[in-house]
């Protein structure tokens, strides 16, 4: 019975490997799965019209460092960045005691003008006096009433004293000049002030402006742009609600600076811009005659792979993608995204470069 169980069950077993093996062998020589495909397209020209993007930076329209007008110890700094402080508000204390002992013999020195201008006034009365009934000469008056006006004099320089102690003792409160924003500390309590020496920085929320350095040699593209919009770092378009350019060119960077007030409705609420945070400027619209000729290529902004340094997008080569470095001009919107080196007008690319860099990603038959 035994040989007879064996006999029977090896056919079937070997029938079981056969078959696994087939299996094994379908699966392995099946294909990956496809990836996605992805819709390309030809680079178009710029156009005639220029464009100009310059980065530049986000100013608050009022903003003040306000400095210690005398020296001492910082005893207090009540107040630290981000704080919001009213007009008037006492920021810092600096040590007063020199200039409370400065402000008492001030205070003295007039109560002996008072005394001294007191007995002058009585001398000159009394030698009016002996100088009418004969008993003294002219001259003896004339000497009276000369120490009279020297000691109004002194009184007068005594009291100018006492107030200028007064005004550098109220010199050891430093507060704010207006309702602002702490933007930054410069000393701490217990570092020493001297007078010129920053304390803090504040600026008045509310009222931004981007600020962006114009190369000279651009100057005249900026000035001839029908449209100036200001790019934030959230993405947002903004157009300015003034604008200002200062007459002068820096002797150093060879720039001109513009200042573009943003709107208050921007300028406000909890996704207003800070100072410091970088943005963009877009020039457009420069007119033909104004403008030079452009060769730059114009590609959709979702063609634009944008990973820290690296800017490029899908070019198609052998039926596949292959990334490619460029280097990116203005950014137009709806009209697209300058390339200015890296891609030819003859070559087709992504227009998704999120789905062109999956795995298995096809280009589009054409």
């Amino acid at each position: 019975m035994g040989i007879k169980h064996i006999a029977s069950f090896a056919p079937n077993a070997a029938a079981g490997l056969l078959l696994g093996l087939a299996l094994s062998a379908s699966a392995a020589n099946a294909a990956p799965p496809a990836g996605p495909v992805v819709p390309t397209t030809a680079a178009q020209g710029a156009g005639t019209a220029t464009g100009l993007t310059l980065d530049g930076v986000v100013q608050p329209v009022r903003q003040a460092t306000v400095a210690a007008q005398v020296g001492g110890n910082v005893l207090a700094l009540n107040i630290r960045a981000g704080d919001r402080v009213k007009a008037g508000q006492v920021l810092a204390r600096v040590d007063e005691r020199d200039l409370q002992a400065g402000l008492q013999r001030t205070e003295a020195g007039v109560a002996q003008a008072e005394a001294e201008l007191r007995n002058a006034r009585t001398q000159t009365e009394r030698t009016r006096e002996l100088r009418a009934q004969g008993f003294v000469s002219q001259a003896a008056l004339d000497v009276a009433e000369t120490q009279l006006k020297a000691a109004q004099a002194g009184m007068t320089q005594a009291q100018a004293g006492r107030s200028q102690a007064a005004l550098a003792r109220g010199f050891s409160s430093i507060t704010a000049p207006f309702d602002a924003v702490v933007l930054a500390t410069h000393l701490e309590a217990g570092d020493l002030a001297a007078p010129g020496r920053p304390i803090v920085t504040l600026y008045a929320p509310g009222a931004m402006r981007a600020v962006v350095q114009v190369p000279a040699s651009m100057a005249g593209q900026a000035r001839a742009a029908r449209e100036v919009q200001v790019l934030l770092a959230d993405g947002r378009r903004i157009v300015p609600s003034a604008r200002s350019v200062l007459p002068s060119t820096d002797p150093v960077s060879q720039t001109v600076e513009w200042r573009l007030d943003l709107p208050a409705s921007v300028s406000t609420g909890d996704a207003a811009p800070s100072p410091g945070q970088s943005l963009q400027v877009v020039f457009s619209g420069a007119p033909v005659a104004a403008a030079a000729p452009s060769r730059a290529l114009s590609v959709p902004a979702s063609a634009v792979l944008r990973r820290g340094e690296l800017t490029a997008v899908y070019v198609v080569q052998d039926q596949r993608f292959v990334l490619r470095a460029v280097r990116t001009g203005a950014d137009r919107g709806a009209a697209g995204v300058e390339i200015l080196a890296g891609l030819l007008p003859t070559e087709r690319f992504a227009v998704d470069a999120v789905k062109a860099g999956l795995t298995g990603a096809t280009p589009a038959a054409q």
